[in-house]
């Protein structure tokens, strides 16, 4: 195999690099807003308000997220590329969120919801000052793992034109003519990006369990 294309189009991939963790971060960012919403919307007390969040997160997890992209880029009319890969991201990523943030509630042990109302705690005040703060501490690695399953899926921006890792990738193979050796470099460069998460990552899951 010969790399010495990275020479002259080596530009190529980390362009493509910074697209890819850039629109990672801000997906992920407005996920995690929309997702805390749509946990909020899940627990509302109005039965039919609960219903159509979950009905949300059902569809979203089962269909793929190529649909998705499609749907939010050819059913808005003239939207940008990048919003379209940001948005469509983004409300995916929220149904995974959504899903994250319930089951951090639902770990947290009944007795502190019940300690804390005894303490003459409204439901909000318990929820805000006692559940989350033990919620947020039990899914923080599980919202990193999502942060890195994202890295990997925003490959699929590349259909609707954004220029980011894969993107640029198919271009370079295009005007080299070569059709694997570009592939192995952003392989090793997303590998390189999710390994090294992963393993800060792990490394905070380490600190949360010495902590408690």
């Amino acid at each position: 195999m010969n790399f010495e294309f990275l020479k002259t189009y080596g530009q190529y991939f980390i362009n493509g690099t910074m697209y890819t963790i850039g629109l990672s971060l801000v997906s992920v960012f407005f996920g995690l807003v929309l997702g805390i919403a749509l946990t909020l919307l899940r627990r509302n007390r109005i039965k039919a308000l609960g219903k159509i969040g979950d009905a949300y997160v059902a569809v979203v997890r089962g269909t793929p997220l190529i649909l998705q992209l499609y749907i939010v880029y050819y059913g808005i009319q003239n939207i940008p590329m990048m919003v379209a890969a940001v948005l469509a991201m983004s409300l995916n990523s929220a149904a995974y969120i959504s899903e994250i943030i319930r089951a951090g509630i639902e770990a947290v042990d009944k007795g502190q919801w019940e300690a804390a109302r005894s303490l003459g705690m409204s439901a909000h005040q318990t929820m805000h000052s006692v559940v989350m703060p033990q919620a947020f501490k039990n899914i923080l690695p599980a919202l990193g793992n999502e942060f890195v399953v994202l890295i990997k899926e925003s490959a699929i921006v590349s259909v609707i034109g954004v220029h980011d890792l894969m993107y640029n990738a198919d271009t370079v193979r295009g005007i080299t003519f070569k059709p694997f050796e570009p592939l192995i470099v952003v392989g090793a460069i997303y590998f390189v990006l999710t390994y090294s998460l992963s393993k800060v990552l792990q490394q905070l899951e380490g600190r949360l369990k010495v902590s408690d």
